[in-house]
């Protein structure tokens, strides 16, 4: 069986079996939100050794909505007065109801911008941000075309597709990428975000990095072409390329469901979207240069020729404030932070959203953030 096959039965497996196993693998990540953070103290999720309430408000990355879920309920077992609430309203409007002062936190496909940095810096007492890495998935070029189960693409062929330049499916690029495949000639119907995206962002960074002679726009979280067909949100372009054969899109790979999924040029292989895939090229990316003391936003390596690197992958962060203007808000943010990053925590997103765990670096350098989270005096 080959990876991308692999990776579509246990997409679709996930999906059948979520709405049966979903209540029992909340209530067993609210166990281990009280287990794994009890000990920590001082609003670090600590399993009933304090009592939290009000409100708890977040916006942002619609890719994390399933691993949310999963935090919400676990969070939420452990400190039940708490009203938390989440929106799923995307990557760029949940950094603008950030910086504006409407949320408590962030969540975000793409890292602060130097303009954004700034707002949030001053919208947050003290001055200081935390962007965390909580959530590593591929993102997955999908595509709705009966008979082939099986599509291996070049970058720069998944280039041409998303800049309109291949128009069928039977197009020589595609061919010679896939000699053994039968073709259909049918029109390609390239389906876009029409939101602000922190999705679009990684894909048109790596299409930028990746088939730079292809794709010529920089990298930007809207879509900075006319061609092809927008909806908004993951549901949105899912949805489309779900109704239409000929259709293809990009999102996070735990979305796929019955769609097919396309393995991806790198070096001299083509790599599946997976787990595995995804976190072994994270690993082997750099930090964002310059940025504060709790800010850890990566680089991911796009131009990777690692064997069994997946270069198309979205490190999708939390972003919340080092000092709150109230104990409350920053003891309700420090715990759900410590819940996230704990070992139960990446798990329960694993098992619900598909997504690679944070590997115990990563969680060691948030825990230093997360340590930090307090109330301006």
């Amino acid at each position: 069986m080959s990876r991308g096959t692999e990776l579509k039965l246990r997409t679709k497996t996930r999906a059948t079996a979520l709405s049966v196993t979903l209540a029992g693998t909340l209530a067993l990540a609210a166990c281990g939100a009280s287990n794994e953070s009890g000990s920590e103290g001082g609003g670090g999720g600590g399993g009933g050794e304090q009592s939290l309430s009000g409100d708890l408000v977040g916006a942002g990355a619609s890719s994390q909505q399933a691993a949310m879920e999963a935090w919400q309920a676990g969070f939420q077992g452990d400190y039940p007065d708490v009203n938390f609430s989440y929106d799923p309203v995307g990557s760029g409007g949940g950094r603008e109801q950030f910086v504006a002062g409407n949320t408590d936190f962030a969540g975000s496909d793409a890292a602060l911008d130097d303009e954004e940095l700034a707002a949030a810096q001053e919208r947050c007492a003290g001055g200081e941000i935390f962007e965390l890495p909580n959530y590593i998935s591929p993102i997955a070029v999908m595509y709705n075309l009966p008979g082939v189960d099986e599509l291996n693409l070049a970058p720069a062929t998944i280039a041409g597709i998303f800049t309109g330049g291949i128009t069928t499916w039977n197009d020589p690029a595609i061919a010679a990428d896939n000699p053994d495949a039968t073709l259909p000639d049918l029109p390609i119907t390239a389906v876009h975000r029409a939101d602000d995206s922190g999705t679009t962002d990684n894909f048109t960074d790596y299409l930028f990095q990746a088939a730079g002679d292809v794709w010529t726009s920089e990298p930007d979280g809207v879509w900075p072409l006319s061609t092809g067909e927008a909806a908004n949100g993951t549901s949105g372009v899912v949805g489309v390329v779900e109704g239409r054969e000929g259709a293809v899109t990009y999102a996070d790979a735990s979305r796929a469901g019955d769609l097919g999924v396309v393995n991806v040029g790198v070096g001299d292989e083509f790599v599946a979207p997976s787990a595995e895939s995804a976190s072994a090229v994270v690993e082997n990316s750099p930090a964002v240069e310059g940025r504060g003391e709790y800010d850890f936003a990566i680089e991911v390596n796009r131009e990777t020729e690692g064997s069994g690197e997946y270069p198309i992958v979205l490190v999708s962060y939390h972003v919340g404030c080092i000092e709150y203007d109230d104990a409350a808000t920053a003891d309700n943010v420090k715990a759900f932070m410590e819940y996230v990053i704990s070992e139960d925590g990446q798990a329960a997103a694993e098992e619900n959203a598909g997504s690679a765990p944070i590997s115990d670096a990563l969680r060691e350098q948030a825990q230093t953030a997360v340590e930090a989270i307090s109330a301006a005096s």
